[in-house]
């Protein structure tokens, strides 16, 4: 989502004067929003592209599991493809293909999310069945147990992957107690012995319409877009909301907390040096330091990616960036190396951060930065799918549509002085939490 993701440079280019006409094009007009008796909310616009797309966003994911379901959300995810008590296994899929459509979902640790893309002449007939399979999943258990073998399978992929190796040792040094050191996919023995039951109740518990945004843009009116689904819920009941969870972020580290791993299967060494920053919860904290990594680590004229990697050569990649989940973000200096290079890279890193204490980045840099973020934000809002996704995500996991509606001139308002003061709050050369796997 823009305001969270460091911006990638683009390879079109923009001139810096241009940059205010860029801003108010980018600008998303304000969708209409609506909610349904049953507190179900829906965000719905028009746009001239042949296409509809639904995005659920159900505001669940494996941060409210506890340890003994860990894993369930994902899992759930897997079994709303099932049907439902009207839609038959495989009829959803189906129908959706047959009518040159196509449908996802994925899960993280603070949401759930599914979308169709359909025909505008197709979406009332299969929109009813994207909310159906959602809302009224059979979860059969038969199927219960045939897909935990899938699951399973898929945790296993991952336990083979080492860049999912690698994010596992990341999160666990980073997050000594909030619910995200834990994998969103959970453990192969937890997978194991969970039932069907739980994850009926689960659903039961999350999957109230209190708990969801429905986004839909495309090229229909928005009364009839909005239409379609009222229909589905009409004579709904009001259903009870879920407790939210809320969790304490993290104290920053106080000191270098470093930890060392071996990975036979690489070739060259990794390097993560990770700090405790805010996260969604506090929204406008994450602008200057989403700017500051691309000023650190994106392009090849960026500073840590010119000094270590093109100027030294004692780095093969270096990345920087910053990631918001709601109750907490970090930011992440990555790098691919030589073993016999770490310590070195490791003290140039930390003398990037202190020259940023002292000296507030170039004027050049932060108006660079904006004019890729405006370019970005163009190009990444134009399709339905896009849209709706952007609606979706910051109405249900951020709480509001006017960060993402206002984004370009959010981004225009940082100063170099936003960037220092937030490399001093957050950013101390003298503790972060470092993880070094060597091969």
């Amino acid at each position: 989502m823009p305001a969270i993701v460091v911006p990638r440079r683009l390879d079109v280019a923009v001139t810096d004067h241009a940059l205010n006409d860029l801003a108010t094009r980018a600008q998303l007009s304000a969708p209409t929003q609506h909610v349904l008796p049953n507190g179900i909310k829906i965000i719905a616009e028009q746009i001239p592209v042949d296409a509809v797309n639904l995005s659920i966003w159900v505001d669940v994911g494996s941060a409210v599991e506890s340890d003994d379901i860990n894993g369930m959300a994902h899992f759930l995810e897997h079994m709303v493809f099932k049907g439902s008590d009207r839609l038959a296994l495989g009829e959803f899929e189906q129908a959706i293909e047959s009518h040159g459509g196509n449908t996802n979902a994925a899960t993280s640790q603070d949401y759930t999310h599914f979308y169709i893309n359909v025909a505008p002449k197709d979406f009332a007939k299969l929109a009813p069945l994207q909310l159906d399979v959602v809302l009224k999943a059979s979860i059969p258990d038969e199927e219960f147990q045939r897909e935990r073998h899938v699951v399973l399978e898929e945790i296993r992929r991952s336990e083979d992957n080492p860049d999912r190796r690698i994010y596992r040792h990341i999160s666990e040094l980073v997050y000594e107690q909030l619910p995200y050191r834990r994998a969103v996919l959970g453990p192969v023995d937890v997978i194991e012995k969970v039932t069907s039951e739980q994850m009926k109740a689960f659903h039961r518990q999350w999957y109230a319409p209190q708990n969801m945004t429905i986004a839909v843009v495309g090229n229909l009116p928005v009364s009839e877009m909005i239409g379609v689904i009222a229909n589905y819920f009409e004579g709904d009941a009001i259903a009870d909301k879920p407790q939210p969870k809320t969790f304490t972020p993290e104290k920053p580290f106080t000191e270098i907390v470093r930890r060392e791993v071996t990975d036979t299967s690489l070739k060259q060494a990794r390097l993560s040096m990770t700090w405790r920053v805010s996260g969604l919860t506090e929204l406008s904290e994450t602008y200057p330091l989403s700017i500051l990594a691309n000023i650190l680590g994106s392009g090849r004229t960026s500073r840590m990616v010119q000094d270590l990697r093109e100027n030294r050569r004692i780095v093969d990649r270096i990345s920087v960036s910053n990631s918001a989940m709601r109750w907490q973000g970090n930011f992440q200096v990555f790098a691919k190396l030589n073993v016999e290079d770490v310590a070195i890279v490791e003290e140039a890193i930390r003398e990037h951060i202190r020259q940023l204490h002292e000296v507030p980045v170039t004027d050049e840099e932060l108006a660079k930065i904006r004019t890729q973020v405006s370019n970005r934000f163009i190009f990444g809002n134009e399709s339905p799918k896009e849209r709706a996704g952007i609606y979706g995500y910051y109405d249900r996991i951020v709480g509001s549509l006017e960060p993402a509606l206002n984004y370009p001139d959010l981004i225009k308002s940082i100063t170099k002085e936003d960037i220092q003061a937030a490399v001093r709050k957050y950013l101390n050369p003298d503790a972060y939490g470092i993880l070094i796997v060597k091969p």
